[in-house]
């Protein structure tokens, strides 16, 4: 099932695990949004550095850490989406009490093993 995923915190850079998770989930099938701080491509999908709002966003994964999450928390919040993965060094105290207030599931989980697993 394609689960349309924006990846905040893409990097151009192959090396990171932002980049590693927008290429496997292009493989497994899903539409991905890669929003990012450098213009570059990954895979079939062009990193997008303004931040457009979405309707049909299902997961929202977090390659941001909680400092830099601040300045997206309205952002996050507005694309409505189904839930919301905050990879490990991502987690965020804060950010969690906001997505409860506004019915948004959230999950601690490392984007890769949910994917490589079969549980995303």
């Amino acid at each position: 099932m394609n689960k349309k995923t924006l990846v905040l915190g893409a990097s151009p850079k192959s090396d990171r695990y932002s980049f590693k998770a927008v290429m496997l989930l292009q493989k497994n099938g899903h539409d991905v949004v890669p929003l990012g701080f450098e213009h570059g491509t990954i895979g079939n999908a062009e990193i997008i550095t303004n931040w457009e709002n979405y309707n049909d966003i299902d997961t929202i994964t977090l390659y941001l850490n909680p400092n830099r999450q601040k300045q997206y928390y309205n952002y996050i919040v507005e694309q409505k989406p189904k839930r919301v993965i905050f990879n490990p060094g991502t987690e965020n105290d804060e950010l969690e009490q906001l997505l409860i207030k506004n019915n948004i599931t959230y999950l601690e989980a490392c984007t890769l093993v949910l994917l490589t697993t079969g549980q995303y």
